[in-house]
């Protein structure tokens, strides 16, 4: 029997010679619930590599041996997507920067807090994940002209794309509104990838997950001394996405105060950091997204006005999945074979018509992370080729007394004009009321329906 992978703790490999260093190092990390695999060298490290799989890697710059630059190099070589953090000596920054350069997701300087360290291995890992759907999406592109990372034939998703190709080349800030799963992230960054900024950095930040105190550094970064424990000066996300995209996630639970630096920033167009007496100039796109009603925050005295005319030039709102059920059949191919992809040694090659029909009718309160989540777990637990009733979740599976419409198992395309035909059928023929249920249009509707079906049945 598979064993469920979703679960298990981030894996870590710490890298450093100084023995206890290292040991003190993975006490702490432990502690936050990683689990944390060591080697004293480079050599050591690359071993590991090669036996088992890493979501980051943290190293010491400079070792006997093999150094931190070279062990960056050889590491990315094998694993193209692993995010490292490299730990250095004030007196070595220019070797840390280089290392940036190099590919590094980022550097700390010697002495740190561990907690200083958790914060960005966790950044880490969520950016790498974050990467990936997004590349996973881009190549499951189906329709013109929805941009790169985001998928649907609907008519709903057809508008959005339309107002996209409006806004993405432009430097507006962009408002994204939408509820929990819906993709904001990916349409974020689907507009970064088709600005000018593309070749930029783009920086992300989710605002409630930092308390507010290091939130603040975080955005605007500090100076050395400006607070206790700061024992180097940090630059802040702002100043890291110059020439880029910055995403202000769940930017509705941004404090008041934090909330009046922001609007300043964003009008400025400068930022100081925390303890600092300059301003730098920045040139950064400031999307934000939410899943709250911020006009609403803003009648209650939660969320500053004059900042939301600022983020609010354009919005865009991600509709949920029950809304666009015309997508469901699609989405599901796009997972399926997704998740065959990363679990081959998985039996399962297909959905039965009856599941297919009980996920499409399911209402997806989780959106589309939600759907991704049940077909990824559907594949890893199946137990032959083809996926029935029975293997749904419990909440997905009809009650006893339940009819269903169909009992064979057809290709996708197949079972899409069959869908559409007995939608059809349901509204008594009139297309335009099939495409509406479906949220679609009516020559989408058509060409699912295909030459069969496509001639018959009133059209109004």
């Amino acid at each position: 029997m598979l064993k469920p992978q979703k679960s298990r703790k981030t894996r870590l490999l710490l890298v450093d010679d100084d023995l206890d260093m290292l040991e003190a190092l993975a006490d702490g990390i432990g502690d936050h619930g990683f689990e944390v695999i060591t080697a004293r060298s480079a050599e050591a490290a690359l071993g590991h590599m090669a036996e088992e799989h890493y979501d980051v890697m943290v190293t010491d710059l400079r070792m006997t041996g093999a150094d931190g630059l070279t062990l960056l190099a050889q590491a990315r070589a094998i694993d193209t997507e692993l995010p490292v953090i490299v730990m250095t000596a004030y007196g070595a920054i220019d070797t840390a920067i280089e290392a940036v350069r190099r590919g590094a997701f980022h550097y700390l300087t010697k002495p740190f807090r561990v907690d200083e360290l958790v914060i960005f291995v966790r950044r880490a890992v969520e950016d790498t994940r974050l990467r990936r759907e997004a590349e996973v999406l881009r190549h499951a592109l189906r329709v013109q002209p929805g941009p790169p990372g985001l998928l649907g034939r609907s008519a709903v998703m057809q508008e959005l794309f339309r107002v996209l190709d409006r806004v993405a080349a432009t430097s507006a800030p962009v408002l994204i509104t939408g509820e929990t799963g819906t993709g904001k992230s990916l349409l974020a960054a689907t507009i970064h990838q088709r600005s000018g900024r593309a070749s930029a950095p783009m920086v992300t930040l989710n605002c409630a997950a930092l308390p507010e105190n290091l939130l603040e550094s975080e955005l605007f970064g500090h100076v050395r001394g400006a607070f206790s424990g700061a024992v180097a000066g940090a630059t802040g996300l702002f100043m890291a996405a110059n020439g880029g995209t910055i995403l202000l996630d769940e930017i509705g639970e941004l404090a008041m105060p934090l909330q009046a630096k922001l609007l300043h920033v964003i009008e400025r167009g400068a930022v100081r950091p925390i303890g600092g007496t300059k301003e730098r100039t920045i040139d950064v796109r400031v999307l934000a997204a939410t899943n709250r009603d911020l006009e609403q925050a803003v009648r209650e005295g939660k969320f500053r006005e004059d900042l939301l005319y600022r983020l609010n030039l354009v919005q865009v709102e991600l509709p949920p999945l029950r809304e666009r059920s015309g997508d469901v059949a699609e989405l599901i191919e796009h997972f399926l074979e997704d998740a065959r992809g990363r679990y081959p040694d998985s039996p399962v090659r297909r959905l039965s018509l009856p599941a297919l029909e009980r996920l499409i009718a399911h209402r997806w309160p989780g959106n589309i992370r939600e759907l991704a989540h049940c077909i990824e777990r559907l594949v890893l637990l199946g137990h032959g080729e083809d996926v029935g009733i029975d293997d749904l979740p419990r909440n997905m599976r009809p009650g006893p007394d339940t009819p269903l419409a169909f009992d064979v198992i057809l290709p996708m395309r197949d079972m899409q004009r069959r869908y559409a035909a007995w939608v059809l059928e349901q509204v008594d023929g009139i297309r335009s009321h099939a495409a509406r249920s479906l949220g679609i249009d009516v020559k989408t509707l058509g060409r699912y329906l295909g030459p069969q079906d496509g001639d018959a049945g009133p059209q109004e």
